[in-house]
């Protein structure tokens, strides 16, 4: 199926950073996948600073698939990668995906609740009733300690909020665009502003189970996401903002 022609009804975005060894059989599976839904669609691949071989396995991607898009950063940058791939999106429903996860259920109970509910972002949360997270213990314990904080801190409402995402794309664009922090709390941000203005949120639990170990550390994130929080609880709790 070629959908290079048509206006995409869904963008998916997906941030990747040194994972040459996944990307081009992740992106086939979730091709061959979507391609039987029978819809029009684009994959935009957000590589930012890979030291390996993934910027070239993404141009490669491109030239055979011609669905695919390649966005390039010159560091390592899930946040902005994820929010530069949102703004350049071009579907009215836009799918936030991890390359080592391709959730195509998701994708189906997302879209099934943003057509026929009044929801304008469904969010896939490893942390409610009826999830199954088969992360290891250290990034299940590490999930639950930051949506801790992001509670008692922004008053966080939901779950969670990092990882898989679908959502009306007019509706979340002002939101995008009003976030502050990149990183890794960027997609926290969102959440949290989207809650905050007022759109319909839903969340719907997901199987996890990644295909391959972090290409960052849990330990060399905590600083960031630590400076991050600070920023955003004196921009939203002390400024308003």
């Amino acid at each position: 199926m070629n959908n290079s022609h048509d206006e995409p009804y869904v963008s998916f975005v997906i941030p990747v950073y040194n994972e040459e060894s996944i990307l081009r059989p992740a992106l086939a599976e979730l091709i061959g996948e979507v391609d039987a839904l029978g819809f029009p669609y684009e994959i935009i691949v957000a590589e930012n600073g890979s030291t390996d071989r993934t910027s070239e396995v993404a141009s490669a991607l491109c030239e055979q698939f011609p669905q695919v898009r390649a966005q390039h950063g010159p560091e390592p940058n899930y946040g902005r990668a994820l929010r530069e791939g949102i703004l350049h999106a071009r579907g009215r429903m836009v799918v936030c995906e991890e390359v080592d996860l391709c959730d195509v259920d998701f994708l189906v109970r997302a879209l099934e609740r943003l057509e026929t509910r009044p929801v304008d972002l469904v969010i896939g949360s490893k942390a409610m009733e009826g999830a199954v997270d088969r992360r290891p213990l250290a990034r299940r314990l590490g999930t639950r300690a930051i949506n801790r904080l992001l509670r008692a801190t922004l008053g966080l409402g939901g779950s969670d909020t990092h990882g898989l995402k679908a959502f009306r794309r007019e509706k979340l664009l002002p939101v995008v665009r009003a976030c502050i922090v990149d990183r890794d709390l960027f997609a926290s941000e969102l959440v949290i502003r989207a809650e905050r203005a007022g759109l319909s949120i839903e969340e719907i639990p997901v199987r996890v189970r990644e295909r391959r170990p972090p290409t960052i550390g849990l330990l060399r994130r905590v600083p960031g996401v630590l400076r991050n929080l600070v920023e955003l609880f004196i921009a939203i709790r002390i400024r308003g903002r």
